[in-house]
Parts: structure tokens; sequence; C-alpha cells
């Protein structure tokens, strides 16, 4: 059987010339903020990747396909879906949701996986799930990782969420054998933070030895893809000694309502942006737009790879 794909008409384009294309995921529209302001940020970001020589190709699951790419009124169709409408997909529930003709946002882990069966080479998003806290009880650990040590995608991010378990996250990934590479510094970056205090296990400087690591993985048959982590700009940081206190109320407040499973993270990231007076979502949107921009050099040097 073939995949349900369904090419936005400029996606099909671009990769039929051979030009760069970077995916995006679907979930931060439906799951990350109200309509009207997740069109303008959904627009901004595929804008953002056009203005840097890349074509954007938002994934999405919707009437039985995985779109690849939306054109303006379906990335605005799905925009004004009310997030009880929209199932939060996964690999778990990604053929479910197809199945059943229901619409569908994707998490870093689906979208690798339509980005991978479109031959897209580069992901960029926010910051990506991973171990956490108190997982060695509840053994909450987000399908990304997984995905990254299987599915040969570059994502780029932040870093992983700041209400994660950084070093049990970080030590997951190496236990997998996923590359974590911090792009231009030695420290790893926590979301909002440029510094975690965690030290990258990799670093490199530019987009054109990241796209070499992808291919030399490549050429020695190993599984899986590479995460970069691109810290926010000092601009639109929150320091990690002012956020971390907020991220433990929240993570306070989410444990006395009894808040569990895929409902933790948009409580976290909702709770946050009240304790902060909006200015976590500024910056979650402002290094949504950084990584955006990384990644669309990343594909242009993978396009120019014979």
């Amino acid at each position: 059987m073939n995949p349900p794909l369904k090419f936005a008409p400029a996606v099909r384009a671009a990769l039929d010339s051979g030009r760069p294309v970077v995916a995006l995921e679907s979930t931060i529209i439906t799951h990350g903020m109200p309509y009207p302001q997740n069109l303008e940020m959904a627009r901004k970001v595929e804008d953002t990747i056009r203005q840097a020589g890349a074509e954007p190709a938002t994934i999405a699951v919707m009437s039985g396909h995985i779109h690849i790419g939306l054109t303006d009124d379906e990335l605005e169709r799905l925009a004004q879906t009310p997030q009880d409408q929209a199932m939060k997909v996964s690999r778990a529930d990604m053929p479910v949701c197809l199945a059943q003709g229901r619409t569908g946002a994707t998490t870093v882990a689906a979208t690798m996986i339509g980005a991978h069966l479109a031959g897209i080479r580069v992901f960029a998003t926010g910051g990506i799930g991973g171990v956490h806290r108190g997982a060695e009880t509840s053994f909450d650990i987000s399908a990304d990782l997984y995905e990254l040590a299987q599915t040969p995608v570059t994502v780029v991010c932040a870093g992983a969420k700041a209400i994660l378990d950084l070093p049990k996250t970080w030590e997951t990934l190496e236990t997998l054998g996923v590359p974590v590479i911090a792009y231009g510094q030695d420290d790893l970056p926590a979301f909002w933070s440029r510094q975690s205090g965690l030290p990258a296990p990799l670093r490199m400087d530019s987009a054109a030895d990241i796209a070499a690591a992808a291919d030399m993985r490549a050429a020695l048959g190993l599984p899986g893809g590479q995460l970069v982590a691109n810290p926010i700009s000092q601009a639109d940081e929150i320091p990690l000694d002012e956020i971390t206190p907020v991220v433990e109320q929240a993570l306070a407040d989410a444990d006395a309502q009894g808040i569990t499973a895929k409902a933790v993270t948009p409580f976290l990231l909702q709770r946050i942006f009240e304790l902060t007076g909006g200015r976590s979502l500024e910056s979650n949107i402002a290094l949504v737009l950084n990584n955006a921009r990384l990644a669309a050099e990343i594909a242009a040097e993978m396009a120019r790879q014979p």
C-alpha cells in the first residue's frame, strides 16, 4: 500500500525540482494558542522559511490524508478547528486518525514520520518532548525520543521543553544513539533559556557541518535522525533562574489538579503563560522563528549535495 500523502502544490514543485523544503508540525497551531493568533503565527513561520530560501511544509492529518504542506485555505481551516476536535497524533494513533478520517495535529514524532514518507530531511519545531519529571514512577516518556532513534530526519529545536526532566531526557537520547548537537555553544539550551547548565555532547557552528553529519549518518546506514539544539536569541530568552520557579509552580498546580498524560504539556504551557504574563508565549514564537531560519539553512546545504 502507498501511504496516503497529499502534497500542497508548492511543496510538490519544490521537491520535484530539488529545492530545499522544511517540515513544520501542526500541534502548535491547534493546541498552542487560540485563533486567530495561531494562524498569524503559522503564516509568520512559513514566511520566515520562504525568506530564508526554502519551502515550508506544514504537516497535518485531514480527511484521511497526511497533508505535506497546507494551502492557505487549509491552514486557516486547521487553525479554526476547536482543540477538542483535533487529535494530537503521534506514532501510536496516527494510523487510527487517518483510518477514521479525523483531523489530527502532528506532534514531533508524527511530523517526522510524515516528513520522511515525503522525502523531507529537515524539520523545525519549538521544543521536543522528553522524559517527564517523576518518570521513574509514571514512566511518562515522550515518543519523540524513540522517533529520533529510528526516523532519519534532522530536527531543529530550542532544546527539550523546560518543563521536563532535562538530564534524563538527554541521557535517554544518548542511550538511544541519537546525536544531540548544540548550535554555536557548548551548553545545551533549555527552550526559553539559552543555557541549561548541561554540557552538550556535540557542538557544531555551521549549517554545512550539520548537513554533512546527516549525510555521513546515512552513508553509514545508521538508523534515526539527529537533534539540533538551537539556543533562543539573547534578546528573547527568559533566563533559567527566572523561569525555573515559574515552571515549579506550574508543575505543582498540575499535580494538585491531577493533570496527567497528554493533558500535562498543554496545561503547563498555559499555566506558565499566565504566570509570566504572556512573556513565555512571546519567547516561544521567537524561538520557533529562530529554529525555522536555521532549518532552512540546513535544508539548503543538503540540497546542494550531489
